[in-house]
């Protein structure tokens, strides 16, 4: 079984890779046909590509050009209302003789919505009637049949996300703007949320600079954020995090349990604003290779600690 599905992973792969040449100045038109697009994106087809005209419709949307998905059976059933003449249509056959979508090709160039034609037949009446064809010729789908649509389908799944890539990067679409259109998602979340929205704010592990280490160990085990936070006056003064108890556990020995926190602790902890971005604080965490960071208010008071965890939950 597991040479099967090498072997089909093979061809799979074999079917993406043989797109490269396919690539001309087709391509390049139909990007810009549809970075030029001033209403929304059509995605049609038939069969298992009405699946990939659906995905690309979603990615398309997710990653800045609007678009929607629209079954080719139904087109001549009313959904031929939904496109208009700012619109561009993609529509996906393997044959490109596909009758569904053939019989409203005629309805479009009546009203000049430019047609970009996804085919494995150059020769076909899609490719010769659309203002663009894009050529997802295969020479045979997977092993062992060869029958049932398989490196065809890949083919065609990896052109349009081809399409969808090039459009990023037209659009100079960044991260920031992916969020906006997933603000469920982990991603959404990091580049949305700022430090107030998830940082820690109850029983905070706060310890005075002249209790000693032996206690304060107690305090930092109990507020499960690995570290302690040395404040005096109301006024933050350092922190002790596990590692500095593991430098001083080696250092003093015996004397470990009697030194006062001040003289371990490190004096110069990261603190970062209520407002600052979970996004930045992940690059600062990794960039200072620590664990958490202390969060003031505009004021220059302790309001919560952000830590590793809570930049993901």
């Amino acid at each position: 079984m597991r040479n099967i599905a090498e072997q089909c992973l093979r061809d799979e792969s074999d079917a993406i890779l043989n797109l490269i040449p396919q690539l001309d100045d087709n391509f390049d038109k139909a990007v810009e046909l549809l970075y030029q697009c001033k209403g929304k994106v059509v995605v049609t087809g038939v069969g298992k590509n009405s699946h990939i005209a659906a995905k690309m419709a979603a990615t398309l949307c997710s990653t800045g050009t609007p678009a929607f998905y629209v079954d080719a059976l139904d087109v001549y059933h009313g959904s031929l209302g939904a496109m208009t003449s700012g619109d561009v249509v993609v529509a996906l056959s393997y044959s490109g003789q596909t009758d569904e979508l053939l019989r409203f090709v005629p309805c479009l160039q009546e009203r000049n919505i430019p047609l970009v034609g996804i085919s494995g037949n150059p020769d076909s009446l899609l490719a010769h009637n659309c203002t663009c064809h894009l050529n997802i010729h295969v020479e045979h789908e997977a092993y062992p049949l060869n029958l049932a649509p398989t490196c065809s389908t890949t083919a065609a799944l990896a052109l349009v996300d081809a399409i969808a890539s090039a459009l990023v990067v037209m659009r100079d679409f960044k991260e920031c703007d992916f969020a906006r259109f997933h603000p469920g998602g982990s991603l959404g979340r990091r580049l949305l949320n700022k430090a107030q929205d998830v940082m820690r704010t109850n029983d905070l592990p706060v310890i005075e600079p002249d209790m000693p280490l032996g206690e304060a160990i107690i305090l930092i085990s109990r507020g499960k954020l690995g570290l302690g936070i040395v404040m005096e006056n109301d006024q933050v003064m350092g922190i002790v995090t596990d590692g500095d108890v593991r430098r001083a556990t080696e250092h003093l020995r015996e004397r470990f349990f009697y030194v006062p926190v001040r003289e371990v602790m490190t004096k110069t902890p990261v603190c970062v604003p209520v407002d600052m971005k979970i996004e930045e604080i992940i690059r600062l965490l990794n960039t200072r290779k620590i664990h958490a960071v202390l969060v003031k208010d505009h004021d220059g008071h302790l309001v919560g600690v952000v830590d590793n965890f809570s930049c993901y939950v």
